[in-house]
């Protein structure tokens, strides 16, 4: 028994028929399998190579040997944090207490925190009349606004005006004048008068209606005075007012258009400021404000006298 299995049938060292080649041009002609006869003369020679084989895997290439780090103490560094996140809460708490009880003193004591918010694109001031000014004081606060940047505006065209004058030989100490009357006139205007308007509505304080009642006044005073432009300062040709236009415009044409329009503007100011002050006032009376301002100045005089 053990003979017959000596040598192995498939072993490479047999002899292969096909590598005669008497037998392969038998082999290429026709053969019969299962009653049927089949064309093997285009079969492709048999190949007699071995497959080649894979490339040794690298060494530590499955890394069996390694070790993975598993923190033991991760429970406990998650309740730390969370202990952590829990103090930061109530700290937070707590400040946002704090300030919201120093908004409250702050409130009952008068204090108004202002936020700037005007101009858009520069802000420089605050002013909020949607929000800061009852409802029924709305109206005039905007028209007192207008008036404001009215008398800017007015201001400002009388810079260019008297420039045009100045160009065409007016001469150089009017234009002086006239910048003089906007770089001045402006920031005065806003704090001399609109300021205390617009915090005499928000806090109904008698003073500051008493400060706003002195300075408009005066305020229209110069209106009505540039309006007129009578020629008592450098013949009155550093505002645009009627007398200086009508002088103008007999040897510049384009001045005196430029001098007419200003003049129509300080008009259209002046009534504007008329109707606040009429209001202002009328609010004044009717809330009991005088009374107030009259005890207050009467305190005041008591203790000056004292």
């Amino acid at each position: 028994m053990a003979g017959r299995y000596d040598s192995n049938p498939f072993d490479e060292d047999e002899v292969n028929p096909f590598s005669d080649p008497a037998v392969r041009s038998k082999a290429s002609g026709q053969s019969k399998y299962g009653g049927r006869a089949f064309n093997t003369a285009s079969a492709p020679p048999a190949s007699n190579s071995k497959l080649s084989p894979l490339p040794p895997e690298p060494a530590g290439f499955y890394n069996y040997g390694a070790t993975v780090d598993i923190p033991i103490d991760g429970t406990a560094d998650l309740r730390k944090k969370e202990k952590e996140l829990q103090a930061r809460e109530v700290e937070l708490r707590r400040r946002e207490q704090e300030v919201k009880r120093r908004e409250d003193a702050a409130a009952r004591a008068g204090i108004v925190l202002e936020e700037k918010n005007w101009p858009p694109f520069f802000p420089i001031i605050h002013h909020d009349i949607a929000n800061d000014i009852p409802v029924h004081l709305q109206k005039i606060q905007y028209v007192a606004f207008t008036t404001f940047l009215g008398m800017a505006f007015c201001l400002l065209w009388n810079v260019i005006s008297v420039t045009t004058l100045w160009t065409k030989g007016g001469g150089v100490n009017i234009w002086f004048l006239a910048v003089i009357y906007f770089l001045a006139g402006v920031p005065g205007a806003y704090v001399l008068w609109y300021k205390p308007l617009y915090r005499a509505f928000r806090t109904e304080s008698a003073m500051k209606f008493g400060w706003f009642f002195i300075f408009y006044a005066l305020h229209i005073g110069f209106c009505i005075f540039a309006a007129v432009a009578p020629p008592i300062v450098f013949k009155g040709k550093s505002l645009t007012g009627i007398l200086a236009a009508v002088d103008v415009v007999g040897n510049n044409a384009l001045a005196g258009i430029f001098y007419f329009i200003g003049f129509g503007c300080f008009c259209l100011e002046s009534l504007l400021s008329i109707w606040v002050i009429q209001q202002v006032g009328m609010y004044f009376r009717g809330s009991g404000k005088a009374a107030e301002m009259k005890q207050e100045a009467a305190r005041g005089a008591l203790r000056a006298a004292i």
